[in-house]
């Protein structure tokens, strides 16, 4: 029996048990693959239909999820430290309604406990379909 594109996003967010950077329930379930070429972190993963929304394009909060993802990852990344986000800002320009997605986080400020950051999401095209805003304080670790 053949299995649907939701099926297969469930059994491989629960196949991992790491709750971790680049390696989450979320990330899996979404099929994030994340990297950090040149300063930046890319969150790519393919718009599958389970993914969409009832007007048959990728889900606006499936597309700020990796936007979210791409700036904090790199702010752990660049930083060493976790962060929160404190403001968190998307424009949508266009829709997807299917292939790839990329959305490229890229720090604007660093501050010692406040950071700024910009991330877009682009399509299999290469347009710019998103972009966000963020501002992030660091997390200090807990003694």
């Amino acid at each position: 029996m053949k299995r649907d594109g939701a099926e297969r996003a469930f059994a491989r967010a629960a196949s991992g048990q790491r709750e971790e950077f680049g390696d989450f329930f979320l990330s899996r379930l979404l099929g994030f693959g994340i990297a950090y070429p040149d300063g930046a972190c890319t969150v790519a993963f393919e718009a599958e239909p389970f993914m969409f929304n009832p007007q048959g394009t990728l889900h606006g909060g499936i597309l700020s999820t990796a936007l979210d993802v791409s700036m904090g990852h790199l702010l752990r990344h660049v930083t060493g430290t976790a962060g929160t986000t404190l403001e968190f800002k998307v424009q949508f320009l266009g829709a997807v309604r299917s292939g790839g997605v990329v959305c490229t986080g890229r720090m604007l400020r660093q501050g010692r406990s406040i950071c700024f950051l910009r991330a877009e999401a682009t399509d299999s095209a290469g347009d710019v379909v998103a972009f966000a805003t963020s501002t992030w304080k660091l997390l200090v670790p807990r003694a």
